[in-house]
């Protein structure tokens, strides 16, 4: 029924004057989540439907890699709460990237992009995969001009920017799309919205542990997107190859460090960590048990946890309530 409703809406937009249509549009494109804040979009780049179109049809398009064969969708797709299920993700001619592809859901809230944070914008950061070698080793002026040669990204393109394919059209469009992969709509929501049907006892058990001041969880996976966005170091190993934050900054002190990741979807999202070197969330869960190894980094809040076997399984099946099948299967993100 809910998606026969879209297609009602989407026909409904199509159909209508622009006054008219902007209920509709802002019903089916951009619902925020109960207990979300506002998303913002920048002065140069509202949400328009002609924006947010031309944003998916690049997303899945692998005119932007430069031998034709990557797009964005390629990591980050839908069903996987935008990830890709790789240890680490492969660009064109199946080069080996250097780090596991973060989950897009709720990507417009993030203050910095990139698990060092060295990107402002969702903007920009759309022109890191373009140029890095290990994913679309391309260039964005290169991308233009392929879509130049086609009169229906043209005719896209002057339609939500007035102006024909550019990087400003490439960059903004893009992020306008990912700026609606909102997801807040988990048993957990629907839980702590009123419904206590929603997690069974195990679940709940789980989740005052995760809550809890014994484990601090919340110290860094706060808020409406778990996540606090500081850069940690969590013991995953002594000594590591990627040197995180200290690759943007050169200061010692945040060698190692990365960006707090998003508990929502986790369930569907492995492997884990900035390497993909954790398959499954009991092996995490785990991990953060033991107290990680032992970097001169390593958060302070990191320690012996000493879990029992049903308080591993309670955190574990928590976790797992996090993940919203709605924005897993919604009709609109898909190609």
């Amino acid at each position: 029924m809910k998606n026969y409703l879209f297609f009602i809406l989407v026909v409904l937009f199509f159909s209508c004057g622009k006054e008219e249509s902007a209920l509709v549009f802002e019903d089916t494109l951009l619902v925020i989540p109960k207990g979300f804040p506002e998303i913002i979009f920048p002065q140069d780049n509202e949400l328009t439907m002609e924006r947010w179109a031309l944003g998916k049809r690049l997303f899945y398009d692998p005119l932007l890699s430069r031998d034709n064969s990557t797009s964005c969708a390629s990591c980050h797709q839908p069903e996987r709460a935008f990830t890709d299920g790789k240890e680490l993700s492969l660009g064109i001619e199946s080069r080996i990237g250097n780090r596991n592809a973060p989950t897009l859901a709720n990507i417009g809230y993030h203050p910095y992009l990139t698990r060092e944070g060295g990107v402002p914008t969702l903007e920009m950061q759309i022109l890191v995969p373009v140029q890095e070698h290990a994913e679309f080793d391309f260039n964005i002026l290169l991308i233009a001009d392929r879509m130049k040669a086609d009169s229906s990204y043209v005719k896209a393109s002057l339609e939500a920017y007035g102006k024909e394919p550019d990087p400003f059209v490439i960059t903004r469009s893009i992020s306008c799309f990912e700026r609606t992969m909102l997801s807040g709509n988990s048993r957990y929501d629907k839980f702590i919205n009123g419904d206590r049907s929603q997690l069974n006892v195990s679940e709940q058990r789980g989740k005052d542990l995760f809550f809890s001041e014994r484990l601090s969880c919340t110290m860094c996976h706060s808020g409406f997107n778990f996540t606090n966005y500081a850069f940690e170091n969590n013991g995953l190993y002594e000594e590591y190859n990627d040197p995180g934050r200290y690759r943007l900054t050169g200061d010692e002190k945040d060698r190692a460090l990365f960006k707090v990741a998003t508990l929502r979807n986790v369930a569907v999202t492995s492997p884990y960590m900035h390497d993909g070197s954790i398959t499954t969330l009991a092996d995490v869960v785990d991990h953060y048990n033991t107290g990680g190894e032992n970097h001169p980094h390593k958060s302070p809040l990191l320690r012996l946890l000493n879990l029992t076997t049903q308080e591993k399984a309670d955190l574990v099946a928590f976790l797992e309530a996090l993940t919203d099948n709605e924005f897993l299967n919604d009709p609109k993100f898909r190609k």
